[in-house]
């Protein structure tokens, strides 16, 4: 295959540079693995260093005939950016736009225009003078997820008030149904007429403020979350992926248009205060959810949910990933990951696998414990965990109702956080995130791998603690339940034993989340691991009607032309 596309590759080469042309499989492993789930062969990596290049690159691709998988920074769980499997009836090229890390302020602040490699992380440090933040400030963020990533899955994020990743003004190429790409600017931004010129003026930023559309319809995040995540007796969920509501070009297309960059909102920073809510009795989180999000002067901003079991795997296997932001921040996640990774793969070519882990673990076991005395106190007392993050002018009206709620319910309890504690706690839930994961490559001998769920339960939904079959659970070593409690966004993760069948546990766990009415996904999207339902389908058949862009994804046709097998 490769001599029959030297010529293709040649160009690639002569567009981007040698050294960012990679056809090596161990040069290409970072890329085509996803990091919970999925993974394929590609013809080769191509890493754009300019939007033009990204441009005459996507070109390239296409005149060849073969799938193009847009990447950005390959963090999602459902393996949404890389190939998987080997029936792909073309050639498949990931497009990695790590380089592209532009992040352009506009509007004093308002607004950003983010380009493909921007991170999360970045984007909170570059509003940090203005006092203003991005969507999502802890989550994502630690292990370096692109602005993009989130705007095309659809992500959600922590953040109460805000929503899932959402804009309608995005820069983006589509092959249309006669099979030419075409570029199109709905940033709202005046860059001239031509590809060459609207993505070169772009790069510099060479545009005036008087060339910004400010007067339109068009919205820069989600405006309606604020309001529906309030209906606490409503029969469906605030939020899920596949939204029909909330599909629009760039946002929620999982990578079936070539996004070059996206105009998104900011919010102003807030004063807030954290409590740290402990209970026996999940009643008691349902009491709290419904108060605060119908009372208070404004909704909570964040509300994170970790059950005893959650707490304690992530205390052990996500202690690394803990000590090392609180040591070097998120900034430098990518980096370690990706040193990691390369390792890994350096051991796995001589049957080694798992060292890595084993090193880590047994480093911070000597380690003094991370987390405060009264979490850990809180632990031991109780199943359910609630971190609850309110702005000042809400704090005192929640403290009055924890004081007033807790002195007639002996089942839980309550304490505000220092500065420090309040920290640490949410730092603690997203380490959690990534606990089992390290569990599963530390215990290969009785786990056979994680089934990961990330589910959308009912507004109005009382009974939000799973119960599994006896059958069912006895194939399960852990169970770790986290999530966005107000937004009523559970993840599940599943360790099963060694010789059980993941796919057969994640099949069966469908439906019984059917049985409840649950969305899910819920913000991770369907990646090659869920299956697309019809409205989402019908979404991607919209944006990409030859089947070029990222194909397969949601279980959907990797045929050109959408074709069934063997038909």
């Amino acid at each position: 295959m490769l001599k029959q596309y030297k010529p293709t590759l040649d160009k690639l080469t002569k567009i981007v540079g040698k050294s960012y042309v990679l056809i090596d499989e161990q040069d290409t492993r970072h890329y085509r693995q996803g990091i919970r789930f999925g993974e394929g062969k590609v013809l080769a990596v191509v890493c754009p260093g300019t939007l033009l290049e990204q441009w005459q690159a996507l070109q390239t691709i296409i005149e060849a005939d073969c799938v193009v998988i847009m990447q950005a920074a390959n963090t999602g769980l459902t393996g949404g950016s890389t190939p998987y499997g080997d029936d792909y009836d073309r050639p498949v090229i990931i497009m990695s736009t790590r380089r592209l890390q532009g992040i352009q302020v506009i509007l004093d602040g308002k607004q950003v225009v983010c380009l493909p490699g921007a991170t999360l992380d970045n984007l909170e440090r570059t509003l940090k003078p203005y006092n203003r933040e991005p969507h999502s400030v802890i989550g994502s963020s630690c292990i370096g997820a692109s602005v993009l990533g989130g705007v095309c899955n659809n992500s959600g994020g922590a953040l109460v008030r805000r929503g899932p990743a959402y804009t309608e003004m995005a820069l983006y190429a589509r092959v249309n149904e006669s099979g030419k790409l075409e570029l199109i600017n709905h940033l709202g931004i005046d860059l001239g007429n031509t590809a060459e010129e609207i993505l070169t003026r772009l790069q510099k930023q060479d545009y005036k403020t008087s060339q910004i559309t400010t007067q339109t319809t068009q919205l820069a995040s989600d405006n309606r979350y604020a309001h529906d995540v309030k209906q606490v007796d409503a029969d469906s969920p605030a939020r899920f992926n596949a939204d029909p509501t909330r599909l629009y070009e760039a946002s929620g297309s999982a990578g079936k248009v070539c996004v070059f960059a996206v105009r998104l909102d900011t919010f102003e920073k807030v004063g807030s205060k954290v409590f740290y809510i402990g209970s026996n009795d999940h009643d008691d989180l349902t009491a709290i959810r419904r108060y605060l999000l119908t009372s208070l002067p404004s909704l909570p901003i964040a509300g994170e949910y970790i059950h005893r079991d959650a707490f304690s795997i992530g205390a052990k296997y996500g202690k690394d990933t803990f000590l090392f932001i609180e040591r070097f921040g998120t900034v430098n996640i990518p980096r370690a990951l990706a040193l990691k990774d390369r390792i890994d793969g350096w051991l796995e070519k001589i049957k080694i696998r798992g060292l890595t882990d084993q090193i880590l673990q047994a480093i911070t076991f000597f380690l003094p414990s991370h987390l405060p005395r009264r979490m850990l106190a809180f632990h031991q007392r109780f199943e359910h965990h609630l971190i609850l993050r309110v702005d000042e002018q809400s704090a005192e009206q929640t403290q009055q109702f924890l004081n007033e709620y807790f002195a007639v319910h002996s089942t839980g309890s309550y304490f505000a956080c220092t500065d420090e504690e309040g920290r640490k706690a949410f730092l603690h839930r997203f380490a959690v995130a990534g606990a089992a994961i390290r569990y599963r490559d530390t215990h290969r001998a009785e786990v056979e791998d994680i089934v990961a769920l990330d589910i959308a339960l009912r507004r109005n939904d009382r009974e939000w603690v799973e119960k599994i079959p006896a059958d069912l659970e006895q194939h399960m070593l852990h169970k770790l339940y986290y999530g966005h409690f107000f937004c009523h966004v559970f993840h599940q993760d599943y360790i099963v034993k060694k010789g059980t069948n993941p796919l057969d546990i994640e099949h069966q766990m469908w439906q019984l989340l059917d049985e409840r009415r649950a969305e899910y996904p819920a913000e991770h999207n369907v990646g090659h691991l869920y299956v697309a339902k019809p409205a989402l389908a019908n979404f991607y058949r919209k944006l990409d009607p030859t089947n070029s862009f990222n194909v397969g994804i949601g279980h959907t046709s990797k045929l050109k032309y959408w074709r069934k097998p063997n038909a």
